[in-house]
């Protein structure tokens, strides 16, 4: 379409707007946006500097749900999505303490929004401080106030209120454990009101056997699983020491090599049987947010297949990353899909899978169509050409906040 006559141009304007597949509605994974709402349910909006794409794109940022394709399996058959330093978010500046926070940021958005998203495991850092339980992003064991986020208590909270609302979820918290007090995690548990989905550390197989089916998880209702890094809080405080369950690959610069799986020094090596859950870390030492974009995107994917050959031909029941909602398409939500598939149906794809069918029974691939527009306005446009949507990219920003503003009077 061509725009033209100075009396009605900024009608034709914003007819153009409408029109341009920048913003068109409900847009597909890799469609052309500018803000968030032009894109699906389960996407967003933005760049990847980091892979020179700098035109905002629709990215995921939900893994699909694995329990759509039944719930009959055992929990080690199944992958989840899991941030860490699930609690470290851009935007809070202040601690709860009220001072300046200086520790690094990890996240983008908060725990009850990451758990809407379909993030499924939380990497919590927990300190003593202040004669209560922190979440803290610190050094040398100890909890400052400028490296202090929030009490503990408040974010247990949101996870019980999100547990109450979706009765079929399954959430694991992975602890840093810095609490020496007491009794002081099965009392801010307790506090929260989360005990009473708790999974007992009794049912957990400790030979690397099958974990319990997880439809029985959610019928008996012990849909928390809690691991702590310090091993003598298993007996004395019933909580599960992780890498008794677990193993688990080296976190920062050093999992992140291509080719190689370490281990942490803490876990077994990841070839280790009698461990019967996979975790892999895929993020740097130091968390970036402009660089995230690129590290869960192709280098993930590669990473997961690396870990998978090198632990016993096992995928990953935990994907952790830094920004979990940054990446150049599928991200973090496709790698945890496509383990999930592998896990599930051993097939490549998770929507390939047939629901509670044979392991190795996949459905046939349909050919790919051309991408369509779900929108459904009445005004329909031929779409621009690349070379008008390049010189008016500047142009459709602008009149795209005007036309926003305009509406919200």
């Amino acid at each position: 379409m061509r725009c033209y006559s100075s009396n009605s141009t900024p009608l034709i304007l914003v007819i153009c707007l409408v029109c341009s597949p920048i913003l068109s509605l409900a847009a597909s994974q890799g469609s052309s946006c500018v803000i968030n709402r032009n894109c699906n349910s389960g996407l967003h909006c933005e760049t990847c500097m980091a892979n020179r794409n700098i035109k905002p794109r629709c990215t995921r940022i939900q893994p699909s749900d694995p329990k759509s394709k039944g719930t009959d399996l055992p929990f080690n058959r199944y992958t989840w999505l899991t941030t860490h330093n699930s609690f470290a978010r851009l935007g809070q500046i202040r601690s709860k303490t009220g001072t300046p926070n200086v520790a690094p940021r990890n996240q983008q958005d908060t725990i009850t929004q990451q758990l809407n998203n379909g993030v499924r495991g939380l990497m919590l850092d927990m300190y003593d401080f202040l004669n209560d339980i922190w979440l803290c992003h610190s050094y040398g064991g100890n909890c400052y106030n400028y490296t202090a986020f929030v009490p503990a208590l408040g974010v247990l909270k949101e996870i019980n209120v999100f547990l109450e609302a979706n009765p079929s979820e399954v959430i694991t918290i992975f602890i840093e454990d810095y609490v020496t007090s007491p009794m002081g995690l099965p009392k801010v548990f307790n506090e929260s009101g989360l005990m009473k989905y708790w999974f007992p550390v009794s049912r957990m197989p400790k030979n690397g056997g099958d974990w319990p089916l997880l439809s029985d998880m959610i019928k008996l209702n012990q849909r928390l699983l809690v691991f702590t890094s310090k091993s003598w809080k298993e007996n004395k405080e019933g909580i599960a020491y992780e890498w008794t369950y677990v193993v688990e690959n080296q976190y920062g610069k050093g999992g992140m090599n291509a080719g190689s799986c370490p281990n942490r020094a803490e876990s077994a090596p990841m070839s280790t049987t009698s461990r019967s859950l996979v975790l892999v870390n895929y993020f740097p030492d130091i968390p970036d947010f402009a660089t995230a974009c690129k590290h869960n995107s192709a280098p993930l994917l590669d990473m997961l297949n690396t870990c998978h050959n090198l632990s016993a031909n096992r995928w990953a029941n935990f994907i952790a990353v830094d920004f979990y909602k940054r990446s150049d398409g599928g991200g973090a939500a496709e790698a945890t899909d496509v383990a999930n598939a592998h896990l599930i149906c051993g097939c490549n794809k998770l929507s390939l899978c047939k629901d509670n069918s044979t392991f190795g029974v996949c459905e046939a691939q349909a050919k790919p169509s051309p991408p369509t527009s779900t929108s459904t306005g009445i005004l329909t446009c031929p779409s621009s050409s690349s070379g008008f949507m390049l010189k008016s990219w500047l142009v459709l920003i602008v009149v795209n906040i005007m036309l926003v503003n305009a509406c919200s009077l």
